[in-house]
């Protein structure tokens, strides 16, 4: 399963603060979690790491490949 945005993120220049950071990083990681949670699990336990902090690292990676449209 494939997940592809083709629409840009639309943001408000003045609104970046840290709910709209918090909201893109949940969207990121339900994408993440969704395309390659099960090997990330498995990987986390196969080397004792924590699958929440691979999560998140993931999540960081995912949001450069987002378009983003910012209005100023």
């Amino acid at each position: 399963m494939d997940i592809n945005i083709d629409i840009p993120f639309r943001l408000n220049f003045n609104n970046l603060d840290g709910d709209t950071q918090k909201k893109l990083m949940e969207q990121s990681k339900k994408e993440v979690a969704l395309k390659f949670g099960s090997e990330m699990k498995a990987y986390a336990q196969e080397n004792h790491l924590d699958y929440q902090e691979i999560l998140e690292e993931e999540a960081i990676k995912n949001l450069y490949n987002y378009k983003f449209m910012f209005t100023i």
